[in-house]
């Protein structure tokens, strides 16, 4: 009886990932599923990471009542009002078009100041 020794083994050097593959019957399908499954799992590990940096970054997000950024004043005077840096806009209107320029260059500024 002839048998083909066809399965494959590899390695990526830089994680010490291994996949090994030995359902197909020639080492050329194997080496192809190989890196497919190789890929993904790198894919993966790269996701992880990525999400694990945004993590860090964010740091701890409390989203409950009270806690607003924010504050729209629209009568009996006009004012948007960022309550962390004290930045504050007489054109609530053009706040709402989109010009959120000075709130974010001023939370910039906060966050520098509260980083130190």
């Amino acid at each position: 009886m002839n048998t083909t020794d066809s399965a494959v083994r590899i390695t990526h050097l830089p994680t010490g990932t291994v996949v090994s593959c030995q359902n197909e019957k020639s080492q050329i399908q194997n080496k192809a599923a190989a890196m497919r499954v190789l890929q993904s799992r790198l894919l993966e590990i790269k996701r992880r990471e990525e999400e694990a940096k945004k993590k860090s970054i964010a740091g701890d997000v409390k989203a409950s009542w009270g806690e607003q950024m924010r504050s729209y004043v629209m009568a009996p005077y006009q004012m948007v009002k960022d309550l962390r840096t004290d930045y504050e806009v007489n054109n609530p209107s053009a706040v709402f078009d989109g010009d959120l320029d000075g709130f974010i260059a001023a939370g910039i500024r906060w966050r520098k100041q509260s980083q130190n």
